[in-house]
């Protein structure tokens, strides 16, 4: 359940916007550990690339039906002739590299899978399990790419993902709580 309007939050998500605030206040920068829903934030994120996020957020549940609600056994099969359908549904963004890349990301998360036993297992390794909590002010400029981004990138990328540049995987690891930079004064700030 999400907040009430009044409280303090990240300033990205001034405005008020209902999608953003229900997003800001029940999923992101909470740790996940679930490989379907990582799956999910990966191919989001990836989509999300020359767009904004409230764009993607507001396709979400089209790309949920659109690409077998991110099981990625499935999607590592679809066939060329139902990629190009897909070029076809308005629900998502039709562009034939992103969809394209969907399909080889979900092929190379099973294989990712296959060798940690989890894309959970392989991604919070690179935290040692724990959560990078960052302290930021109010109102400061959060930083589209780190060291962590940067490596975690240069992996993924070896191992045959794609759309997975620095900045896409810094925000991914935003969304999906590797890293927590919720700002100090927001309601879900943990300065531990």
């Amino acid at each position: 359940m999400a907040a009430p309007l009044a409280t303090k939050r990240c300033h990205w998500v001034a405005g008020g916007d209902a999608d953003y605030i229900r997003y800001h206040d029940t999923e992101w920068g909470r740790p996940v550990h679930d490989d379907r829903l990582l799956f999910e934030m990966l191919i989001l994120e990836g989509a999300q690339a020359g767009l904004s996020w409230l764009t993607i957020l507001r396709k979400r549940a089209n790309y949920q039906k659109a690409f077998a609600g991110f099981d990625p056994a499935t999607v590592a099969r679809f066939t060329a002739a139902r990629q190009a359908r897909l070029l076809l549904d308005p629900g998502i963004v039709r562009n034939r590299l992103k969809i394209g890349a969907t399909v080889s990301n979900a092929r190379a998360f099973l294989t990712v899978q296959r060798e940690f036993g989890s894309f959970d297992r392989y991604l919070w390794s690179f935290v040692d399990g724990k959560p990078v909590i960052r302290s930021s002010r109010a109102g400061a400029s959060l930083p589209a790419r780190n060291g962590l981004s940067d490596q975690v990138s240069k992996d993924l990328k070896q191992r045959g993902f794609r759309f997975v540049g620095t900045t896409i995987i810094y925000a991914y690891l935003q969304a999906v709580g590797v890293i927590n930079d919720h700002m100090r004064g927001c309601f879900l700030y943990s300065g531990r």
